[in-house]
C-alpha cells in the first residue's frame, strides 16, 4: 500500500488493501455542475453528490449558473446543508460576480461573502463591456474575494460547437478558434494585474493560454489555473462521426494543444485538474451534434483517467495527489481540509468497463462508454 496522506492526517480504517493500492486524501473538484437547483432532469444533489462521494470526491466547487442564479448569500447555507444531507459531500459555492450573471452590475458581494461564498464567478456568461468587468474586479478586491474565470470571448465563439480546424470543417461544424479563449484570458490577466484581485482560470484548453499563464506567474500575479481531465485524454479527433458524447464547451482542441496541456501539467504551469462534470439526460445527446447539449459526465471516470496519467509517466502518483487533492484545496480556500479529514483507497491496476450500470452518476453522457479503463476507487473513509 502506498500512503499519500499528509503526515498530520488521521489514518483511515481500511482493511485488506492490496500492495499496489494508494491511500490519498479526499479529492477536491474545482468545477462540477450538479444540476440542482433548476435542472433536476439531468441530476440532483442526491444523485450527483453520491456519485462524487463513491468516486472519492468529497469536496465540490459549484459555479453560480444554477436556476435561480447563486447571487443571494442567504440561500447558500441551505444549499450546502442539502448537498451534505442528500449527497454526503461538502459543497463550496462560487457566488455570482454580476447581478443575474448579466454582466452589467455587480451582485451583492457583501451578502455573498457573509453567506460563505468561497469566491466569485460569472460562469460562462459574458460582460456588458470591459469597463463593467474592471469595476466588478475592483469591487471583489475590496471584499478580498477570489474570482474564477472561464475565459471566452463571445464575439469569437458564438454559435461554435467544435475546435476551429480540419475536423470541424470536414464535418461542416461551426468552429471556435483558440483565440476566443486566449484573447479573453489576456484581458482578464491585465485586469488582475491592475486590480490585484486573486484569480483562478478554469478549464484552459490551448497552448497560447498556458504561455500567458507562465508569463503572468513570472510577473508575480496572484493567479492559478486548472484543466479539465478529459482535455488531457481527448482531442477534436474524438468528435469524428459526429460523436455527440464528445461535444463539450470549451471544445476539445487539437493534438498540439493537448501536448501543450500535458507539458504544462508536468512543469507545474497547471496547478490542478478538475472534472468539469456535466451530467445530462439521455435525450440531451440524441439531437444532431450542433443541436444537442454540451457536456460530459466525468465523476465516474475521473480517478481512472488520473491513474492513466501516472501509468503513462506524465505524473507521479504524488504529483497526481497534488493536482486533484492538495492544490485544489488551497485554491478553493478550504482552511479545514485536514480537520475534515477522510481518505480514499484506489487500486491503480484494477480494470473495469465503462457502462451505464457501472456509472453512479445520473448522467450517462460520456465518450468513454464501452471502453475498458484502469484504476478504480476501492473504498472511501468519510465521516
Amino acid at each position: 500500500m502506498k500512503n499519500h496522506l499528509p503526515t498530520d492526517w488521521k489514518m483511515p480504517n481500511f482493511t485488506d488493501l492490496s500492495e499496489q493500492a494508494w491511500v490519498i486524501p479526499p479529492i477536491v473538484d474545482l468545477c462540477a455542475r450538479l444540476r440542482e437547483p433548476g435542472h433536476q432532469a439531468h441530476g440532483t444533489l442526491a444523485s450527483e453528490g453520491q456519485a462524487a462521494r463513491k468516486n472519492g470526491i468529497l469536496h465540490v466547487v459549484l459555479p453560480p449558473d444554477t436556476n435561480p442564479v447563486l447571487e443571494n448569500g442567504s440561500l447558500l447555507k441551505g444549499l450546502r446543508e442539502k448537498a451534505y444531507q442528500d449527497g454526503g459531500i461538502h459543497l463550496h459555492i462560487l457566488g455570482a460576480l454580476s447581478a443575474g450573471l448579466e454582466g452589467k452590475q455587480p451582485a451583492n458581494l457583501a451578502g455573498l461573502k457573509q453567506g460563505g461564498a468561497i469566491a466569485l464567478s460569472n460562469a460562462n456568461a459574458s460582460f456588458e463591456n470591459d469597463l463593467a468587468l474592471l469595476r466588478m474586479l475592483e469591487y471583489a478586491k475590496t471584499f478580498d474575494l477570489k474570482v474564477f474565470f472561464y475565459p471566452n470571448e463571445p464575439s469569437l465563439s458564438k454559435g461554435g460547437v467544435a475546435h476551429e480546424g480540419y475536423i470541424a470543417s470536414f464535418h461542416g461544424l461551426q468552429g471556435i478558434p483558440w483565440l476566443a479563449e486566449t484573447i479573453a484570458l489576456a484581458k482578464q490577466m491585465l485586469m488582475v494585474e491592475e486590480t490585484g484581485v486573486a484569480a483562478h482560470f478554469s478549464q484552459l484548453t490551448c497552448r497560447t493560454s498556458l504561455d500567458l499563464i507562465r508569463f503572468g506567474k513570472e510577473r508575480g500575479l496572484p493567479i492559478t489555473c486548472d484543466v479539465a481531465m478529459h482535455q488531457l485524454h481527448l482531442t477534436d479527433d474524438d468528435i469524428e462521426g459526429y460523436n455527440a458524447n464528445a461535444y463539450v464547451l470549451p471544445p476539445l482542441r487539437s493534438n498540439t494543444d493537448q501536448k501543450a496541456l500535458i507539458k504544462g501539467l508536468k512543469d507545474g504551469t497547471i496547478d490542478a485538474i478538475c472534472s468539469h462534470h456535466e451530467p445530462l439526460s439521455g435525450s440531451s445527446k440524441q439531437a444532431p451534434f450542433a443541436e444537442c447539449s454540451a457536456g460530459i459526465s466525468n465523476f465516474d471516470t475521473f480517478v481512472s483517467l488520473g491513474c492513466k496519467l501516472v501509468a503513462d509517466g506524465i505524473l507521479t502518483s504524488e504529483e497526481l495527489v497534488e493536482k486533484i487533492c492538495l492544490n485544489p484545496a488551497k485554491i478553493a480556500g478550504i482552511q479545514n481540509y485536514a480537520q475534515i479529514g477522510g481518505a480514499v483507497a484506489i487500486d491503480p491496476t484494477l480494470a473495469w468497463t465503462v457502462s451505464k450500470d457501472a456509472m453512479h452518476s445520473q448522467g450517462k453522457n460520456t465518450p468513454f462508454m464501452g471502453r475498458t479503463l484502469t484504476g478504480k476507487v476501492l473504498a472511501v473513509d468519510f465521516d
